[in-house]
């Protein structure tokens, strides 16, 4: 493969996002002998930190200062990106909400392919790059062949791919900023609206028991709430808890609701959108229990169980208890 591969590197407050270790990770399944190269976009101290920060694994690192960067927008990114991209290339983004605005209309101004939600990469045969995605709520896996001749923009899912051993590669920083010139755009950044606290803050917490639609309804809460107890865990939940109000904003994972960094991370009754794996960082170590052994959710677990949760949590917890004394 002779196409050169870049990842767009998402960053807060001067630290990037865990998909840039992943995106290195998918790199290497796409050419084992790639030295993929880092883009970063943004300005001022934080863009400096993180540029720094890759050095330790990216190879070479493609800084873009510019005070219209200082908010991620993702129509003045594009234009940035299309003005310092070279030709046919393989650009890779996380699959985020910011990755999803921009890697569409990037691939149409590139006249490249285009993948999103990406799970898997099975390689490159000629000139077409092989990947896996999701289809149906991730019961179906489609496996497409994308013709990157002209080069490719693919979104990967945050947490399909597992960050591997950090080379420590040294990188060389090289400023790109005078190749984007000046940017406008009619859209614009008017501020942050941050969310209210909760009674627990979950995205602080070592281990999560997090519950789903297969608690059935809110009587049902307390038998999760009474394992996350007994282990001395939090209790977190998905999107449509929180949708039927048995749990409060607050307590939801995923890319609508929290982003968390748990040691454990415990899937009671969790299908596994991409939505709610948008919102578990880290590579915890992730317990699932769900009665649909074709759950997405068993594709990015360390154990999986199948089993009905209301029948399985109880005795989860007594085990526990008994263990304990």
């Amino acid at each position: 493969m002779t196409a050169r591969i870049f990842a767009y590197i998402v960053y807060k407050d001067g630290v990037a996002d865990d998909t840039a270790a992943e995106m290195l990770a998918a790199a290497k399944m796409i050419d084992p002998a790639a030295l993929p190269t880092a883009i970063v976009t943004g300005s001022g101290s934080g863009l400096d930190a993180v540029c720094d920060a890759l050095r330790n694994s990216y190879s070479e690192i493609w800084k873009v200062s510019n005070e219209a960067l200082g908010y991620p927008n993702a129509e003045l990114v594009r234009k940035a990106l299309v003005a310092i991209l070279p030709a046919a290339s393989v650009v890779l983004l996380p699959h985020s909400h910011f990755g999803i605005d921009l890697g569409p209309g990037l691939s149409v101004k590139m006249n490249s392919a285009s993948a999103s939600d990406v799970v898997a990469i099975d390689g490159v045969e000629g000139n077409f790059l092989k990947v896996v995605r999701q289809e149906f709520g991730g019961q179906l896996s489609t496996h497409v062949r994308c013709d990157i001749s002209n080069g490719a923009v693919i979104s990967l899912r945050p947490g399909a791919f597992k960050a591997g051993a950090i080379d420590h590669a040294n990188g060389m920083i090289v400023d790109k900023s005078p190749a984007v010139g000046a940017l406008s755009t009619r859209r614009r950044y008017i501020k942050t609206i941050a969310a209210e606290a909760g009674d627990v803050d979950i995205s602080k917490e070592a281990v999560l028991v997090s519950i789903g639609r297969g608690i059935q309804e809110q009587d049902n809460v307390a038998i999760a709430q009474e394992l996350a107890d007994t282990m001395g865990a939090s209790l977190s939940c998905s999107r449509p808890v929180v949708d039927a109000k048995w749990l409060p904003k607050s307590r939801q994972v995923g890319s609508s609701g929290q982003t968390v960094k748990p040691k454990v991370y415990i899937a009671c009754g969790i299908s596994g959108s991409f939505q709610h794996l948008a919102g578990i960082k880290g590579n915890p170590f992730i317990v699932a229990i769900n009665k649909n052994p074709k759950a997405p959710i068993f594709q990015v677990a360390d154990v999986g169980i199948v089993d009905d949760v209301l029948e399985f949590l109880p005795e989860l917890t007594n085990k526990i208890r008994e263990t304990k004394k």
